[in-house]
């Protein structure tokens, strides 16, 4: 047989203290540096650590959010995948944007993507959710969108949007202006449902 690690638990155990040992976690308060060791542990990239921009409050008040039943709204059917139910509080609902068998029809009315569209269907259910937005630009954006014509504020937003078209530019905006919202995402082009998922986890869970 070949010779490999087969236990479960000593394997995240090896993992998360090779994390803690190679990356650079200073500048991170504890809780977030929590979350920032499961977003590296997910895409296997150290220097994810550099480019991590967040709320000091983030994780407080997106667990907060979540214990008092606040939903996670996803801005695509992976993201929502990949959220581990068991270990939220209290039996949150986890809903995908995308898969709203009303945006599609929206979409093609707005001249937008299903994302954004999902976020306009949802946006009664915005007050003090948490949003897991891990492939989508335009989601992100039509979010900022709906803030700034008075939309209720949710308690934050976590992981950040995918690719090369506007995905940078719309965490910016988030970051220069997060109008009310606590925030982690991974700056730049990356990001992803992986990611996204990771970091709902990481904080429903409490421990790492």
């Amino acid at each position: 047989m070949l010779d490999y690690i087969r236990d479960a638990g000593e394997i995240y155990r090896q993992s998360f203290a090779m994390i803690r040992d190679e990356a650079d976690l200073s500048r991170f308060p504890g809780d977030v540096a929590r979350v920032v060791v499961r977003l590296i542990h997910t895409c296997g990239q150290i220097d994810v650590a550099e480019h991590v921009a967040f709320s000091p409050d983030v994780v407080t008040r997106a667990h907060n959010a979540l214990a008092g039943g606040a939903p996670v709204l996803c801005d695509s059917s992976m993201v929502a995948a990949g959220i581990t139910r068991s270990r939220l509080p209290a039996d949150n609902e986890v809903v995908s944007l995308v898969a709203d068998p009303r945006a599609p029809q929206l979409a093609d009315r707005l001249g937008t993507t299903r994302s954004a569209a999902g976020v306009d269907l949802w946006a009664d259910r915005l007050d003090n959710a948490v949003l897991a937005i891990g492939n989508a630009p335009t989601a992100l954006f039509r979010l900022l969108e709906l803030l700034d014509d008075g939309a209720p504020v949710p308690a934050a937003v976590l992981g950040g949007p995918v690719g090369f078209v506007g995905s940078a530019q719309s965490k910016q905006e988030l970051i220069d202006s997060p109008r009310g919202m606590s925030y982690l995402v991974v700056t730049g082009r990356r990001g992803g449902s992986a990611m996204a998922a990771a970091a709902v986890n990481a904080i429903a869970a409490e421990a790492e």
